[in-house]
């Protein structure tokens, strides 16, 4: 219980740093710019943070399967943002991602798991687009690559840790509050696209 407590304490003070990473500032370089790049955008965090959430709900094999989905797919996105395959609505998928993911846990959805690996996988298009479009040339792709998925695996593993207070009493009101936070972050992200 304590170390859960001090992963949710890590999450929100990382997540009080600036929302949207996707303006591309601060992205030269290499494993270090990859690694940080996903926890300086809310819009990162709710998302990850909701699939191992989901992931928590649905128990095994999602528990497994959509953390593996996510960053897999994740990539097929930053390839084709990469090689400039333009994507309608990339921003509008995201905040949309944070928006469906959450009242997915909120609301306790027992998706089947083809089901809950599509969604997840469609969101994940939309979020490995913007980055690999942000790309600068100056990086080293392969290292932030790696340095990013690590990153987005940590985060998918905090929404789990979280996730594992349904073995509480209690504890499935709690990850279902974080459910409707998620999905409100979400919202504000679709409202005033935050």
């Amino acid at each position: 219980m304590r170390q859960v407590l001090t992963l949710v304490l890590v999450l929100v003070t990382v997540a009080t740093a600036p929302a949207f990473a996707h303006e591309g500032e601060g992205l030269a370089g290499g494993f270090m710019s990859g690694l940080t790049h996903p926890i300086y955008g809310l819009d990162h965090v709710v998302a990850m943070v909701a699939v191992g959430l989901w992931g928590a709900v649905l128990g095994a094999p999602a528990l497994w399967i959509l953390p593996l989905v996510f960053p897999l797919v994740m990539a097929l996105g930053g390839a084709m943002g990469v090689l400039g395959i333009p994507m309608p609505a990339v921003e509008l998928g995201i905040a949309a991602s944070g928006l469906v993911l959450g009242l997915m846990v909120a609301l306790w959805v027992q998706a089947p798991i083809w089901v809950a690996a599509v969604l997840v996988g469609i969101f994940a298009v939309f979020h490995g687009h913007a980055h690999g479009t942000e790309l600068p040339e100056a990086a080293n792709a392969i290292a932030y690559a790696v340095g990013f998925v690590i990153a987005t695996g940590a985060l998918h593993i905090a929404g789990i840790a979280f996730g594992a207070l349904n073995g509480v009493k209690g504890g499935s009101w709690a990850v279902r509050g974080a459910g409707a936070v998620i999905a409100l972050a979400g919202a504000a992200f679709l409202t005033g696209m935050a």
